[in-house]
């Protein structure tokens, strides 16, 4: 079966009990639209409470009623009422709060350290009595030594309680390298890949497909359609019945659904390196491509979140683009930021990309080619202009 299809047969098992409270950790990852659709309608309607863990974005906009952030805040986790939507405007606001009171409280212990130990010692007089003021001379002196003394007390205090109150750094976010995710071909007209009839029996209906140098495409289809099957075809890792033709000396990366690791006792530095090898990793930082936060480096790979081993398979694959890239899902498990500027940079750069996705987010502002693949010969796959 399919990842889509065994993600509904799961749901079905869980959603016949009809329990009273229930938990998802990414329920729609690899739906298909009527799936989906299926399960929001589920948990809309479910009369207990429904805790979801998702990066789903249609989703979340669709059922959310109030959505909890883990990510690092000024106050710790916040809980926002109301869908995605919602939450992404408030976020916006709530981060540009914390980026200014640091800021601002930064500023303001710089002034505090200079005031006690500089400012405000320079109010002390540096000459002597005049002639008119020796009568009064030690009395002034004495008032002005001790609204310094005040003053730097006052300092001080509000130093010392600024520091033991004031609000952390906010971290800085994981922000995607604008790097080329594909590298260029050599010239000519010739596709890259081209499918005639191609077929896998039981798993892909027939299909026939030109991807171009510089091509985005987009596969669609119910699960089970076979789209992983395509990309498998695609990258040369399936052998079909029917005509392939690829272009001599083509590069081929693929994000496969699962991201599985040989070694999940090595460290994701050592991954980074061993699977490149030390120059290449050392030309382009793991850290450079902004998918893992430098404190995650030294992690065994075993150690790591789905998402966080998937942002490294990626990170392997752009560290040394291929001249075609393909995608199987890329935002499942990734966050949404991410998942934005993942999109940005699929439209843009040499190189072709083909992705696979039922990402309802990232379908609605795809701007390339789609084909949508069909389970059988009486709904073979059709090509969708942009």
């Amino acid at each position: 079966m399919s990842g889509g299809q065994r993600g509904r047969l799961a749901l079905a098992a869980l959603l016949v009990r009809r329990p009273s409270a229930l938990l998802l950790d990414e329920p729609t990852n690899h739906l298909d639209d009527g799936a989906a659709a299926f399960v929001e309608d589920q948990v809309r309607t479910l009369p207990g409470v429904v805790v979801v863990a998702s990066h789903d974005r249609a989703f979340l906009d669709a059922v959310c009623t109030d959505l909890i952030d883990l990510d690092p805040a000024m106050d710790g986790p916040v809980r926002y009422g109301g869908n995605y939507s919602a939450y992404l405007a408030e976020k916006r606001a709530e981060r540009d709060r914390w980026e200014r009171r640091w800021a601002e409280e930064q500023e303001e212990m710089v002034a505090l350290r200079v005031s006690a130990g500089v400012t405000a010692h320079r109010v002390a007089p540096d000459r002597g009595p005049r002639d008119n003021e020796k009568m009064g001379y030690g009395h002034r002196a004495g008032r002005v030594q001790s609204q310094i003394s005040r003053r730097v007390r006052d300092a001080t205090r509000r130093l010392e309680d600024l520091e033991r109150s004031q609000v952390g750094e906010p971290p800085k976010p994981l922000r995607f390298a604008s790097t080329p995710l594909a590298a260029p071909a050599a010239e000519g007209d010739e596709p890259l890949v081209s499918l005639d009839d191609v077929r896998v029996p039981g798993r892909l209906a027939p299909v026939s497909v030109k991807v171009s140098a510089t091509d985005r495409l987009l596969v669609t289809g119910g699960n089970g359609t076979g789209k992983s099957t395509l990309l498998a075809v695609l990258a040369g890792r399936l052998v079909p019945e029917g005509e392939v033709r690829r272009r001599r000396g083509l590069t081929v990366g693929l994000l496969a659904q699962d991201t599985v690791f040989d070694r999940p006792d090595r460290s994701v530095r050592d991954t980074y390196e061993l699977t490149l090898g030390a120059e290449r990793a050392e030309a382009v930082p793991l850290g450079s491509l902004g998918l893992l936060h430098e404190a995650d480096l030294d992690k065994p790979v075993g150690r790591l979140s789905v998402g966080q081993r998937r942002r490294l398979a990626l990170a392997l694959l752009v560290a040394r683009p291929p001249q075609l890239l393909l995608l199987d899902e890329p935002t499942n498990h990734l966050s949404p930021r991410l998942c934005d500027e993942l999109e940005a940079a699929l439209g843009t750069g040499p190189g072709a990309i083909v992705l696979a996705s039922h990402d309802r987010w990232l379908r609605e502002r795809w701007r390339g080619r789609e084909i949508r693949l069909g389970l059988n010969r009486e709904h073979p796959a059709t090509t969708l202009e942009p």
